[in-house]
């Protein structure tokens, strides 16, 4: 066994210690993780190249700008809208409202990439919604973690950034930012269709009955009231599907600016979500916003975000270290040595990521062990791009649901004043089926659109 698992071990370790045993936030116990690790590994001369190096890091400055505009989002009347259609549309059949938390819930934590957070948001409303029809309190609870976390994975969520980021290291100038999107996209259609199949068996099950009337708006009065909030996931989508169907077209065009033209999505995608939602809410939600109510928003939404904002940030200096240490290659020598085809790969590395999940951010996994992930199934038979495109899945979705730091399920739970021992013991089947699909994803057995 490398000693580079001794590293991973002592941030558990640390974590375990400032979590539950003193009650710190965990962007506490990860900077406390990362002074124990320059400590053990003697690498305190190289703690001006950690920092610097995270700090201009593009892929950490496009999470922050996320959760910015994920922030900024809730100011505008958007959400309710969004919700609002979901409900009129899935409310009447049983189980409703929990086809309302993850359709509206993945969306949701798509533009914010915080599983936690968009459980906080959108919970409130859904996870009463659900106690309200019938649904026991831990399933509500457990419906609305895996739909939030479920966010992660779908774009624009700013984790994303890190695994493309990864990919174009390995394979430069040989995928786009859009052709990426597009096999994420893909794939998270596959993983909603699989929580909605869940929901329906778990439903019979609990025998679930749809919403109360009174509690369903109407189709036509959520449409005439919110039916710009339809236009947002469509200019979202629409730069990515136009530069990924038409990249020939703007390959002759730019030459080699085209790369740099589909990668500066990326750039500007925050920005232009929050002011098509502030345009979308209507003239009189502009009128009522000031530039100085405006201003204010914004330094209340940076605010909101330090603590995780500093989280990432934190992971980061870890991630450089072990980098330094080159802990990729050692736990890719491990692998290697165990001599697995893709079938013992798909099996294992989701398993790896789940137990690294449990006090592992996703994006500091994809940092750290993203490239060599992507290199191991390749040489084994998959796909790089499939490849690259399941690491928001095995990480950056089980991340947040995985005990004992299972964030989500935690803030769920507290929203629904659920038990700990049957939220648990459910969330395992939730936990179990998004493995087993991981697997069926990575060994190619899934048709995929886009995949070249």
């Amino acid at each position: 066994m490398p000693i580079e698992f001794l590293y991973l071990g002592i941030i558990l370790v640390v974590a375990v210690i400032g979590f539950s045993v003193l009650k710190r936030p965990l962007h506490e116990c990860m900077l406390a993780a990362f002074i124990v690790l320059l400590v053990v590994t003697n690498t305190w001369s190289q703690l001006g190249q950690f920092i610097l190096d995270a700090l201009v890091e593009p892929s950490m400055y496009a999470i922050i700008m996320f959760m910015i505009s994920a922030e900024l989002l809730s100011k505008t009347s958007i959400i309710d809208d969004c919700i609002a259609i979901i409900l009129s549309v899935f409310g009447r059949i049983p189980g409703g409202a929990g086809f309302v938390a993850i359709i509206g819930s993945a969306y949701m934590g798509s533009l914010s990439g915080s599983g936690p957070g968009n459980v906080a948001t959108t919970g409130v409303f859904t996870i009463p919604a659900m106690k309200k029809a019938g649904f026991p309190p831990h399933l509500a609870a457990n419906v609305e973690a895996h739909a939030s976390s479920m966010g992660n994975m779908i774009p624009p969520a700013g984790m994303i950034a890190v695994a493309f980021a990864t990919l174009d290291k390995l394979y430069p100038n040989t995928y786009t930012i859009s052709q990426y999107w597009m096999i994420l996209w893909a794939i998270a259609i596959y993983f909603i269709i699989q929580r909605i199949v869940t929901l329906m068996v778990m439903c019979k099950f609990y025998k679930v009955r749809p919403m109360e009337k009174a509690d369903i708006p109407g189709l036509r009065s959520s449409l005439k009231k919110g039916w710009r909030a339809i236009f947002l996931p469509i200019i979202v989508f629409a730069p990515f599907f136009v530069t990924n169907q038409f990249g020939d077209f703007f390959s002759t065009q730019l030459g080699e600016g085209a790369s740099t033209f589909s990668n500066s999505i990326l750039i500007f995608l925050p920005a232009l979500i929050v002011i098509c939602s502030i345009l979308l809410s209507g003239k009189n939600v502009i009128k009522a916003r000031s530039l100085k109510a405006m201003t204010k928003d914004i330094t209340v939404s940076v605010k909101k975000v330090v603590p995780t904002a500093s989280l990432v940030l934190f992971a980061y200096f870890i991630s450089n270290l072990l980098e330094t240490l080159k802990i990729e290659n050692a736990i890719g020598e491990f692998f290697t040595s165990l001599n697995m085809g893709l079938l013992g790969l798909a099996l294992l590395l989701p398993l790896f990521t789940a137990i690294l999940g449990m006090f592992l951010p996703g994006s500091t996994q994809v940092k750290i062990f993203g490239g060599i992930i992507i290199t191991i199934l390749a040489a084994a038979g998959c796909n790089p791009l499939l490849a690259c495109g399941m690491l928001p899945c095995i990480c950056g979705a089980m991340h947040g649901v995985t005990p004992p730091y299972c964030a989500c399920v935690y803030m769920g739970m507290g929203i629904a004043k659920a038990e700990l021992a049957p939220t648990l013991k459910n969330n395992m089947i939730w936990i179990t089926i998004h493995y087993l699909l991981s697997v069926l994803f990575i060994l190619g057995l899934i048709p995929m659109f886009g995949l070249v």
